[in-house]
């Protein structure tokens, strides 16, 4: 706390000090970004987090965030609601739509299972998964789970838990992004580019 600003201001650049990425000098800044801003831009930024604490909750089919019952994808007749792709956040749908290439559904597990962090499957939106394609009409599971030991070992969770049903599970392909050179590639998605070859 610095003893040359006062209680409130000290208090702003606390609390934007507690954003990830938000080192003390940037919260500084930001604090007196708001100082500086006219009463409506700063009300503005004070009413956009409320409203977002109070209206954002998970959609009730796919866990998405949602401000009503569904989301804006769950409720898009347009979809094909047969193929079913599994996230692990929300943030991942949002990518995988700027692609402008996914015309499914999707399945957000707000997170990946990993004991020693003390998350189980339990912990995740899992059974509700399970549930849904028990339930309804699904050809395909599009697993998009992060390439990591805890992301593929939830693939592998939930793809031993599908082993009985009639549906096909399928993974992201890895391998080298278009635009990118071999000489700047790492070693494991070398690995995967060349596991996952296909027919030129």
């Amino acid at each position: 706390m610095n003893p040359a600003y006062t209680q409130s201001l000290n208090e702003l650049i606390d609390q934007f000090g507690k954003l990830p990425g938000i080192g003390p000098k940037t919260a500084e800044r930001l604090a007196f970004h708001i100082l500086r801003a006219d009463t409506q831009e700063a009300m503005s930024l004070a009413e956009a987090i409320r409203d977002v604490k109070q209206n954002i909750r998970q959609c009730r089919i796919c866990y998405n965030l949602s401000e009503s019952d569904l989301c804006g994808i769950c409720s898009d007749p347009r979809r094909d609601r047969e193929i079913i792709c599994v996230v692990e956040q929300p943030k991942d749908v949002m990518i995988l739509e700027k692609t402008g290439l996914c015309k499914w559904v999707y399945h957000v597990l707000n997170g990946h299972i990993a004991p020693l962090e003390g998350i189980e499957p339990a912990d995740l939106t899992i059974d509700a998964l399970v549930k849904r394609i028990r339930e309804q009409t699904v050809k395909e599971i599009v697993m998009a789970t992060n390439p990591t030991i805890e992301g593929d070992g939830t693939a592998l969770y939930i793809r031993s838990l599908l082993s009985s049903l009639d549906v096909k599970v399928t993974r992201l392909a890895r391998g080298l992004p278009a635009g990118s050179s071999i000489e700047f590639s790492s070693g494991s998605i070398l690995a995967d580019a060349i596991l996952g070859r296909s027919e030129l």
